[in-house]
């Protein structure tokens, strides 16, 4: 076990030999900045800081641990004291070489608050903000204090300037009572308690302790630079900030979604959307930064409006995510462990001044968001996690004591004990907080949403974001518009109207303006089943087939077909249907309205009726069945889907599978309020079954989940074929995204 555990960093000395005598012949070449060193401490960074992570995750400790080490061991306080002229060699201390790897940590920090800040559930963060700020206000009050004291009493030989005191000891302050968002979250994340109450309340509360970090940090700075404190630059940062975040989550948010969708929609190049997202990051980090805040703040606050976008969110994490992890990850937490120099810490007074510091540091922090999380309502056990979380000063600590150390506020011992201290209280706070949350029993309520949250990560409903309705001037279309505004209204999702009439020549002026009509009247039905719905309409300008096309390349994720004719002669759709699914290969709801749903399209109640069989695409049916359902009535029946041994059922079998599958949607319902009737039919053709069941019960609607048969045209078996055609109220059929093999006995 052991020799499994050191394997991924078993090759590093080797490494380490081969990389100097690279490296010092490349110095020697030339004194300026140099990519091949620049490359070099990349793949070094990257290998032994993802080795180490891995080591740290097989443990049970988060991987950023290992990278933090990575830095350390390769930096003056391990390589470097070993082998002094190898880690020179490897990482000069010329400003332009180290200028180039800092470039891209500092792009590695705005995309990992992107990333976070894309993972932030804001209803939860507002439903726990009394919390949040209550701990914020005073876990930064306490350690605020202690450091304060402090520095007032640290020995003159620790300070630069000993005559400014005061601006060192308002740094120490600011120093000890922040907390580092990208490490809290990071740990949070890996955790797996970011969707816990807890885990979003410890994030919540380092966005606003990194925020009023930050402002005071911009007081300070204003001390050292001018001597007195500079009103204007305090005001413009504090005010800033509250008109930046007031614009960002009013306009903003609004702004951001028309963004991504523009850029998906319009533009053909390869990732528009990514491109646009990281443009979008860097003018909201260039706003923080020019209103005199980090430019953290904005990468973040960026990240959560793009994970409040209602469409392509999972894209765009997907694509993120292993850039971000493989490589800015490594690279930024390793300089952070490379920034300090451990070495000086042989000296006695400093290493004991040093214990004294993460002592104060971690009993201020750790006391103060202990006691805010008592009066922010929190149980006792609640805010034991909490402090336990917020303890960690990270990479955070790492920056602001760079500053400090460059405003000339610290001296190079006392910036030393600093990382220190943030490199001890982020290495205790994995362990700390995971055994306060072993602790810590979650509440009904939580359990309940987090099981809803794992039940809607794999269900079909609540992971749409996108659908698009395509309709021609019929009753039918105007059926399916309000079915697609039920499905939409559910989530608020966005929805895109196509009309697919015939396309206007020059002559047929006229004509085009009922296109234009069709698609209006469609969008104010589906408007008119929820507020929040963003309707936009278009009127295709080219053939059926290519228009579809066109469309489908924007990553609709279902399409609704509401045309006059749907169903031809000799078991086969039209042929406008038949060409629609040739060109989408997303899941289709293909509406076929009939009595009086053609007389009434918009009705106020629907009476639905679900057949089931336990198959995955019958539980898509059903899911949207509920959707619909809404102030109507829900009917449920147990069917088979062929007529093979499987589906006839003997007494043997027993009735627990059947059951089941009922108990299943009964649940599903449940969870949304939806009030259902189960019906189970045995020993009887399901297409038997089902117009049984419409023929003596009061359903308006049958929906049913179907999926696409391989053929030569748009098939979905017999059953589906059968209900149909024969069914006298109105069907929707939910298909599969693929084609499957037709069973050697279709029902």
């Amino acid at each position: 076990m052991r020799s499994r555990l050191l394997r991924p960093v078993g090759l590093v000395p080797a490494a380490l030999v081969l990389t100097t005598i690279a490296a010092g012949a490349e110095a020697g070449k030339s004194a300026g900045p140099s990519e091949f060193l620049l490359i070099l401490q990349i793949a070094l960074l990257m290998a032994v800081g993802r080795g180490l992570g891995e080591i740290m995750q097989r443990i049970g400790q988060p991987s950023v641990m290992g990278e933090l080490l990575a830095g350390i061991m390769l930096g003056p306080s391990l390589f470097g004291w070993i082998w002094p002229e190898a880690q020179h060699a490897i990482f000069p201390k010329t400003p332009e070489q180290k200028a180039m790897i800092d470039g891209i940590a500092q792009v590695g920090i705005l995309l990992l608050l992107l990333l976070t800040g894309m993972e932030t559930d804001l209803k939860l963060v507002r439903k726990v903000g009394r919390a949040a700020i209550a701990i914020s206000i005073a876990g930064i009050l306490v350690p605020f204090a202690c450091g304060f004291t402090l520095g007032e009493f640290l020995p003159d030989a620790l300070l630069p300037n000993p005559q400014e005191r005061l601006v060192a000891s308002l740094f120490m302050g600011t120093a000890l009572s922040i907390s580092s968002v990208k490490i809290v979250a990071v740990v949070v994340r890996e955790m797996n308690f970011m969707r816990r109450n807890v885990g979003q309340i410890i994030v919540a509360t380092a966005v606003i302790d990194d925020t009023i970090g930050w402002i005071i940090i911009a007081v300070i700075f204003s001390l050292a630079s001018h001597g007195t404190l500079d009103i204007a630059s305090v005001a413009k940062a504090v005010l800033g900030t509250l008109a930046f975040l007031a614009v960002s989550f009013t306009i903003g948010r609004r702004l951001v979604f028309q963004l991504i969708r523009w850029a998906n929609d319009t533009l053909v190049s390869a990732a528009p959307v990514i491109t646009v997202i990281l443009l979008l990051m860097s003018v909201m980090a260039l706003i923080t930064h020019l209103i005199g805040v980090h430019t953290v703040l904005g990468a973040f606050v960026a990240g959560i409006l793009v994970g409040e976008s209602p469409i392509l969110t999972r894209q765009i994490d997907e694509r993120l995510r292993g850039l971000i992890s493989s490589f800015f990850m490594p690279v930024f937490f390793g300089l952070a462990g490379l920034s300090a120099d451990l070495s000086v810490l042989r000296d006695p007074d400093l290493l004991m001044l040093t214990g004294l510091l993460v002592v104060i540091a971690s009993v201020g922090k750790f006391g103060g968001a202990f006691v805010g999380g008592t009066v922010g309502g929190l149980n006792a056990r609640e805010s034991l996690a909490l402090a336990s979380g917020m303890n960690a000063r990270g990479s955070t600590e790492v920056i602001i004591a760079t500053i400090g150390l460059s405003i000339g506020v610290l001296s190079q011992n006392l910036f030393t004990m600093i990382v220190t201290m943030a490199i001890v209280t982020t290495m205790a706070m994995p362990p700390m907080l995971r055994g306060a949350l072993a602790r810590l029993p979650m509440s009904k309520e939580e359990k309940e949403r987090l099981e809803r949250e794992e039940f809607e990560k794999r269900g079909f409903i609540a992971n749409l974001e996108r659908p698009l309705l395509a309709v021609d001037e019929s009753s039918n279309a105007t059926f399916a518009a309000h079915v697609a505004g039920l499905i939409a209204g559910m989530r608020g999702l966005p929805i895109t109207v196509l009309h697919i009439g015939q396309r206007p020549n020059e002559q047929e002026k006229d004509r085009h303006e009922s296109h234009e009509a069709v698609v209006k009247k469609a969008a104010e039905t589906v408007s008119g089943n929820g507020d929040a719905i963003d309707v936009v309409t278009r009127t295709g300008r080219a053939e059926l087939g290519e228009t579809i096309a066109d469309e489908a390349r924007k990553g609709f994720d279902l399409l609704v077909v509401g045309i006059d004719k749907v169903i031809a002669t000799k078991d086969r759709f039209d042929r406008r249907i038949d060409d629609i699914a040739a060109q989408f290969e997303g899941p289709l709801a293909i509406v076929v309205g009939k009595g009086k749903h053609l007389k009434q399209p918009k009705p106020d109640a629907l009476n639905i009726l679900v057949p089931v069989s336990g198959s995955g695409v019958s539980k898509r049916g059903a899911e949207v069945a509920v959707a619909l359902a809404g102030s109507g009535s829900l009917r449920v029946i147990y069917v088979a889907t062929t007529r093979d041994k499987g589906a006839q059922r003997g007494t043997s079998r027993g009735l627990s599978q059947e059951t089941g599958i009922l108990k299943d949607t009964s649940d599903l319902a449940a969870r949304y309020d939806v009030d259902i009737t189960t019906t189970l039919r045995l020993n009887r053709a399901p297409e038997a079954a089902i117009l049984r069941e419409i023929d003596t019960t009061d359903v308006d609607l049958v929906v049913m989940g179907v999926d696409r048969i391989q053929a030569d045209h748009l098939s979905f078996g017999g059953v589906a074929d059968a209900v149909l055609r024969q069914s006298k109220v109105s069907v929707l059929l939910v298909s599969s995204g693929e084609a499957q093999q037709a069973p050697a006995e279709k029902a």
